[in-house]
């Protein structure tokens, strides 16, 4: 039996993580296992009304913060910047015809004037799916393709839902409305998510819908083993008590909607960048053995092959099979368009072998292979091109704008840039707080760090497959929530448990509050690098805190 001040801490989220390990007798009752299994989470209906309020009150807050800093001002500048020139005019050739069409040479200087009349009518050859772009296509319709606002709309307000779901996601994994504000406030004020919120490009896109994948599993997660539990419960017998034959393998699980909707998500995310595969992957990995320390925490004692056998197809199914389901559909326009490139490629090149296989179908494979073709070889000299060695401490951010518009900050000598640079404090720590994550998750099993890790390393570790490819440190948006959750794990333990001594506490709070306020205070000094703010060229030189920002 649990004491009251275990109980307290299990509900914060700092219950010991080794408490799976020591499988319970086989004539436990499905009181006993129900508390095992959920280790003293309470349903959110059953919380305190002031609980209630701040489960949803922390997100709102901080994505208040995170909304404020990415709309105000989003049309500056007023031009297509970075690889801008390319997604938010292939997004406006989509309302038009549904796939992506040629444009005339010095089409940008027009379209920033609302003049479309550089479309053109051929078939443009590009390399990434359709989703990211489609999404940049909803702002162009909602306020028109001639303004900045309009293009960057849907950028702004899936960063500011990350925020707030980083903010979910930490309050679920640790239990703490401090850590959840935490969380949520540092994403807000980074300026690397920052810029990639304000820029019309599609890596903002990939991070969130991967990120709404994540905790959609972490949904999952509780789901799972409530189901475990209330299923276990229905065999025991009647004097209450489960039999050892009901413990050999355990129940099947059914339909857990969840897991399709993590699916759903990540269909979306290969539907925008391909990268996301190895989101695919590592979170697909990552379910299956939750369900796997479920099933051994409830006693079952083949709880490996059961969640092989039982767990892991229904998971393949709702993961892999349902992603390739959604990430086929988002080709829609490309199927319905006949002047899609490549679109009649099979009607060209017929080929008897493969009849049976719809001319549609065979067309958009062989558009696959040559996209993959094209990232695989994809290699020419840039000068922001990024080791990703470089990208968590920020050595080489990407310049997406930079002009001197003289007299635009009362002085001759201005300068106005954005420059894809996170905040050194959070990215710094965070790098640091990945070995504390990594020796919590090897030391003591920790699933929390083992989340958390899964994200960083499904986001980050394939680049490293790639050394000669071409490569920019802003891929690096596509992990930042799971390197800002393990910023929180760390400053979690600073914290200190909640059955820990007052002064502890104390000390803890004073401690990750000083650290947020720092980091507040680095990102209040280098907003005009991330929004195009026109200030003097002194001022923005002093904010180039390394060589290699320049």
């Amino acid at each position: 039996m649990s004491t009251p001040t275990q109980t307290r801490a299990q509900r914060a989220g700092w219950n010991s993580p080794r408490t799976w390990l020591v499988p319970p007798s086989g004539s436990q009752t499905p009181d006993a296992l129900r508390e095992r299994l959920l280790g003293g989470m309470v349903p959110r209906r059953a919380l305190p009304r002031a609980e209630r309020v701040l489960v949803w009150a922390v997100p709102l807050a901080v994505g208040l913060v995170a909304a404020v800093l990415r709309f105000t001002d989003l049309g500056r500048p007023h031009a297509l910047v970075f690889d801008e020139t390319y997604y938010v005019k292939d997004a406006y050739s989509y309302l038009v015809s549904g796939v992506e069409r040629n444009w005339a040479e010095k089409a940008n200087e027009l379209f920033v004037r609302g003049d479309m009349s550089g479309l053109l009518a051929t078939p443009e050859y590009v390399v990434h799916p359709p989703v990211g772009k489609w999404m940049i296509a909803l702002g162009l319709a909602l306020f028109g393709p001639g303004d900045p606002f309009g293009w960057r709309f849907t950028a702004a307000l899936v960063g500011t839902l990350s925020v707030m779901l980083t903010a979910w996601a930490a309050r679920s994994l640790f239990r703490s409305h401090t850590l959840a504000a935490a969380a949520g406030l540092l994403l807000a004020v980074d300026g690397h998510h920052l810029v990639l919120s304000r820029t019309g490009i599609l890596d903002v896109f990939l991070s969130f819908w991967v990120l709404a994948a994540f905790c959609a599993l972490l949904a999952d997660r509780v789901d799972g083993r409530r189901r475990l539990a209330a299923r276990l419960g229905g065999l025991a017998s009647p004097d209450g008590r489960l039999a050892p034959s009901a413990l050999v393998l355990g129940p099947w699980l059914g339909v857990r909607w969840w897991r399709i909707a993590a699916g759903v998500c990540l269909g979306l995310a290969v539907g925008v960048k391909w990268s996301a595969l190895a989101f695919v992957a590592a979170f697909g990995l990552l379910t299956v053995l939750w369900d796997a320390s479920a099933r051994r925490t409830a006693g079952i004692r083949a709880w490996l092959p059961a969640a092989v056998v039982r767990d892991a197809p229904l998971a393949f199914a709702s993961i892999v099979a349902v992603g390739a389901a959604v990430y086929t559909a988002t080709w829609w326009g490309w199927f319905a368009s006949g002047e899609g490139y490549f679109r009649t490629w099979a009607a060209e090149h017929p080929d008897p072998a493969w009849a049976w296989v719809p001319e549609a179908l065979r067309s958009l494979w062989h558009y696959h292979s040559e996209a993959y073709r094209f990232h695989s070889g994809l290699s020419s000299p840039h000068p922001y091109a990024a080791s990703p060695w470089s990208w968590l401490v920020q050595g080489r951010p990407t310049s997406f704008y930079y002009t001197e518009p003289s007299g635009a900050c009362g002085t001759d000598h201005c300068s106005s840039a954005v420059l894809a640079v996170g905040n050194p404090l959070i990215w710094w720590a965070g790098t640091l707080a990945l070995g504390v994550v990594l020796l919590l998750w090897a030391g003591r099993r920790d699933w929390r760090a083992g989340a958390v890790l899964a994200g960083v390393a499904a986001g980050y570790l394939p680049w490293f497959s790639f050394p000669d490819r071409t490569m920019f440190a802003f891929y690096s948006v596509a992990f930042e929530p799971y390197l800002v959750l393990a910023l929180t794990l760390a400053l979690g333990l600073l914290l200190g448990r909640p059955g820990a001594p007052a002064w502890r506490r104390q000390g803890g709070f004073l401690a990750v509050g000083v650290f947020v306020l720092a980091a507040l205070a680095v990102s209040a000094y280098l907003v005009p690098l991330w929004t195009a703010e026109p200030i003097p060229y002194l001022e923005w030189r002093l904010r180039l805190w390394m060589p290699s920002w320049t």
